[in-house]
């Protein structure tokens, strides 16, 4: 294939892709305000929470700017309807790539998606539902003696929203790119069972510095689910060691004495 076939295969992607986006906003817009409510509901679950234990607290979701309620719906239904046609255009994406791919890469890209798409809508998942804790906590720290109100700009929640969810769905990519390393034969599970009490103490440390709030239930709904998918990547990849020197397969990482840990 010459170069402007390329281009042009490029440009039809592109152009597939696209529509595809566009047909999903599209929809989310008719479930704008579901999806509003959606969004909302961990500030509104924090709200609760806070008020059981100070009944005086005031929390209030503001807007902020005459634009600010059309620059939310575009920002909310455009980030909803990139997700809803996700599986669509990263096909295209796969449709442009695959033909340079030999068999076997074909093979570990199909297990690599297989695996990471999974693990990374459950680590979103866990960031939405710890996300009325933190904010709890965060906002337990009014002071009573005087009377202040809470006002949170919606704009900024949701920033802080989807950052958090996406730092507990990257997080819980940790497994796969152990495991790709490990393939790759750059890491062995020998080397993985020599560094797995710095990881698990690592995997608490970023848990108590991605998560919002001082909690502990914040910290240790990242950490812990972190610390067991690392001892499965770990065993996995021994797994994969053994079957590679069955096969007389010794990768750069196996050539390293390897630790019966």
């Amino acid at each position: 294939m010459t170069l402007f076939e390329h281009l042009r295969e490029l440009r039809y992607r592109f152009v597939v892709a696209a529509v595809w986006i566009v047909l999903g906003i599209a929809i989310c817009a008719f479930f704008y305000q579901t999806l509003y409510e959606f969004l909302l509901q961990p500030y509104d679950l924090a709200a609760i929470d806070l008020k059981a234990t100070r009944p005086d607290a005031n929390t209030e979701v503001v807007n902020i700017g005459v634009a600010a309620p059309m620059t939310l719906a575009m920002k909310i239904v455009g980030i909803a309807g990139l997700v809803l046609t996700a599986p669509f255009w990263l096909y295209q994406l796969w449709a442009f790539i695959a033909p340079g791919l030999l068999a076997k890469e074909k093979k570990w890209a199909v297990i690599f998606v297989g695996a990471a798409t999974p693990l990374f809508l459950s680590g979103v998942a866990i960031g939405y539902w710890v996300m009325p804790k933190g904010i709890s906590v965060m906002l337990s720290f009014t002071p009573q003696s005087v009377p202040v109100t809470n006002m949170l700009d919606i704009q900024y929640f949701l920033t802080f929203l989807i950052r958090l969810m996406l730092v507990f769905g990257i997080a819980f990519l940790l497994p796969v790119v152990l495991v790709v390393l490990n393939l790759a034969g750059i890491l062995s599970g020998a080397q993985l069972g020599k560094a797995r009490q710095y990881a698990i103490f690592g995997c608490f440390v970023f848990g108590a510095v991605a998560t919002p709030s001082t909690d502990p239930f914040s910290m240790l709904a990242l950490a812990l689910p972190m610390a067991v998918l690392y001892l499965i990547a770990e065993l996995i990849c021994r797994a994969n060691d053994r079957a590679r020197r069955r096969r007389g397969d010794v990768a750069p990482s196996d050539a390293a004495p390897r630790d019966a840990a």
